[in-house]
């Protein structure tokens, strides 16, 4: 194996204790995820009242996000994972670099997989074999200040042309120290990647090749666009957020006084951009913004995470019948509710129906309603996200042109890419 990125997660956790379970019979299977209490207790509830509908019993082995992965990377190591396994989407390069690192959820009859939309058995698929199925869907959002923009006699815009003006306009009203949106780090990086996407159709990652599929000359495009953004007012640069310490934005006084008013944010990530606004002002998810001569929305999504079923499961179709039972059937959506997400499941949508917030149903509403190819796990491996975010943080210090910094960025990921092949 050529890989050895992940060989110090290995290492590390393989001389960790493993407690040894009993191997499963055919009415005891284990499930483990992570999460917080209120996930635990949805879960444990859910598997009860599906292992008394289907006769099998469950064991649920769960914890806190941290320490999950060194975990799980030993049990898969040793082939003691359990039989359905929650997994990070972006993860599935490491567990299934050639889509055989879980079971084949087509395969298996038990799961009723018509109720899930092509493009999410395509984002959980590697090499076409569907390696887990997704609880819940996420992407990113517009989420822009309403109170902000109606204080300047402005509309919300509906287009990057649309922005430009009106931060021309709020600048003019309300000071220059006002914003009309923020892009920093990984916000600056999907910014960038959007305005390629609109423009090209493509991805970050060719899958067929296993190598960007953006030309120098387009990834330059979405670079340069970023500067303009900058150029023009609309938000400050990463030099500029770098010497205030890079606050998140969400802590930031002037987002929560609007003279921040607008950002590109997970949709489940409402809350905690709309609870610091000082009272009076209303955050409001918008349709995307496109750039000029966009042919997608360039939407990005992907599954907040994945139900997986081991490959070593002695027990393969009864899990499928309890991972059914969780996501497909009203025993199972009853309990989970929304301790997940909005559930991806079409009927178990439609069962959930009205509940969470209704801004969260909103900016959900807009990112599943999107257009866009299907993305990549690899757009998160987290050294690919490091050689985008740092380059870009060098384009904002000056210290290369939007060419170069594209060239570096298609080098240093197509060498991650081809640890891969």
């Amino acid at each position: 194996m050529k890989s050895n990125r992940f060989a110090g997660v290995l290492a590390g956790t393989a001389l960790a204790t493993i407690t040894l379970v009993q191997v499963a019979s055919a009415d005891e299977l284990r499930m483990s995820w992570w999460g917080g209490d209120s996930r635990h207790v949805a879960t444990q509830k859910a598997l009860e009242v599906c292992g008394a509908k289907h006769g099998h019993v469950i064991k649920g082995e769960f914890t806190g996000f941290d320490g999950y992965l060194e975990k799980l990377t030993t049990q898969m190591a040793g082939g003691t994972e359990a039989d359905i396994v929650q997994v990070n989407w972006p993860w599935l390069p490491l567990f299934s670099r050639d889509g055989t690192g879980f079971a084949d959820l087509r395969q298996l009859k038990g799961l009723d997989l018509t109720q899930w939309s092509d493009t999410d058995l395509d984002s959980a698929s590697v090499n076409g074999i569907l390696q887990g199925i997704s609880v819940s869907t996420t992407g990113r959002a517009f989420f822009f200040n309403e109170t902000t923009f109606q204080k300047a006699g402005v509309a919300i815009p509906t287009s990057w042309p649309e922005l430009e003006a009106a931060t021309k306009t709020i600048k003019e009203k309300l000071g220059d120290d006002y914003y009309t949106f923020n892009a920093v780090k990984e916000t600056a990086q999907l910014l960038v990647t959007l305005a390629v996407v609109q423009k090209t159709g493509k991805d970050m990652v060719d899958p067929k090749a296993n190598r960007v599929a953006w030309t120098p000359e387009e990834l330059t495009q979405g670079i340069a666009f970023l500067g303009h953004l900058v150029e023009i007012g609309a938000l400050r640069s990463q030099k500029e957020e770098a010497s205030d310490g890079n606050v998140n934005l969400f802590e930031k006084p002037d987002w929560a006084a609007g003279k921040i008013a607008g950002s590109y944010e997970w949709d489940s990530t409402y809350s905690k951009y709309a609870d610091p606004l000082q009272e009076g002002q209303m955050l409001k998810p918008v349709p995307m913004l496109h750039v000029e001569g966009a042919g997608t929305d360039g939407v990005y999504r992907k599954p907040s995470m994945l139900l997986s079923i081991s490959k070593n499961s002695k027990h393969p179709e009864a899990a499928a019948q309890i991972l059914n039972c969780l996501l497909n059937e009203p025993e199972g959506i009853d309990a989970l509710g929304t301790s997940r997400g909005l559930p991806s499941s079409k009927v178990a949508a439609e069962r959930l129906a009205g509940q969470g917030e209704p801004e969260v149903r909103a900016a959900n509403e807009i990112v599943v309603a999107a257009s866009g190819p299907t993305v990549s796990p690899f757009n998160e491996h987290p050294e690919i996200r490091g050689i985008f975010i740092d380059t870009l943080e060098e384009y904002a210090y000056g210290q290369l042109g939007a060419e170069d910094a594209a060239q570096q960025i298609i080098d240093g990921v197509n060498d991650v890419l081809a640890e891969f092949d």
